[in-house]
């Protein structure tokens, strides 16, 4: 009986073939962003526009796709209405957990997760490499946002005011730094007429240029770590990834392989919760 019921399961399920082509005008319309004729969405779905305009028709009909002034086609109110009850259902830690294991295990590093808390950037999420690092980072750790890369991640993608706002604080936070080491002017001054150190700010800009920092040997010696921002659909910062490693065996520069690594793992985290480039 088991045999039976085990090869029921392996048996693929039979689907509509009509709605397997009508999928695929769905998802190269999704993949695109952008409104697009019949010719060019036929053609990116595999298909001549003599099969696909009848399928749009019914997805039209629906409220799947709609159509434009000039006639192409882009998403339907009832694909709006599906895609914010999956936006609002969505748990982007929750989501992130499966790839952080998949990361860890790629690059055999232990792996960071942090979000933007009451108190600053913070760890709520740690898997460790097969080769457990001697660290103080937990679940709970309060990251720099000078110190740490996890922190300069932060920094470079939150409004100016909170940034500020954050600084102000930095000395309490692993690693920290106080406002005096910070800002160019004395900390007894407004927050808001305080500038940024200039390096700092080179530095943040180069995170936002290439979507990645580093950090060697800080906040704790002998230890590497890369960290890469997640976005959700508002083009918001909502997560941090990193990874770290052990000085000697881990590369930490962030054109590498790992760095690539981590950035594809984001990236995939970003598509998923809505995020394309044009909204940050």
């Amino acid at each position: 009986m088991s045999k039976v019921n085990n090869l029921s399961q392996a048996k693929p399920q039979r689907g509509i073939q009509s709605l397997d082509s009508t999928g695929a005008l769905l998802a190269a319309l999704a993949d695109a962003g952008v409104p697009l004729a019949l010719r060019d969405l036929a053609a990116a779905a595999n298909m001549s526009p003599a099969k696909a305009f009848p399928h749009l028709v019914s997805l039209q009909k629906i409220g799947l796709v709609a159509r434009d002034a000039a006639g192409r086609f882009e998403a339907g109110p009832l694909a709006l209405e599906l895609g914010l009850i999956g936006l609002q259902r969505l748990s982007p830690t929750r989501e992130a957990e499966a790839e952080i294991v998949e990361l860890a295990a790629a690059t055999g590093m232990s792996v960071a997760m942090a979000v933007l808390g009451p108190l600053g950037p913070t760890v709520v999420r740690l898997e460790e490499s097969p080769r457990p690092l001697h660290i103080s980072l937990r679940v709970g750790t309060v990251m720099s946002l000078v110190n740490t890369a996890i922190g300069r991640v932060f920094a470079a993608y939150v409004a100016d005011d909170v940034r500020r706002d954050l600084l102000d604080q930095d000395h309490l936070r692993l690693a920290g730094a106080s406002p005096a080491e910070i800002f160019s002017q004395p900390a007894a001054r407004n927050a808001s007429t305080r500038p940024l150190e200039t390096s700092y700010a080179q530095r943040l800009l180069q995170i936002r240029t290439h979507g990645i920092d580093h950090a060697r040997n800080k906040p704790i010696p002998g230890i590497h770590t890369l960290a890469a921002p997640v976005f959700d659909h508002t083009g918001s910062l909502c997560l941090t990834i990193a990874i770290m490693g052990p000085a000697g065996s881990f590369d930490s520069d962030t054109a590498g392989g790992p760095a690539a690594t981590l950035r594809a793992a984001t990236r995939r985290l970003s598509h998923r919760f809505g995020y394309s480039p044009g909204s940050a």
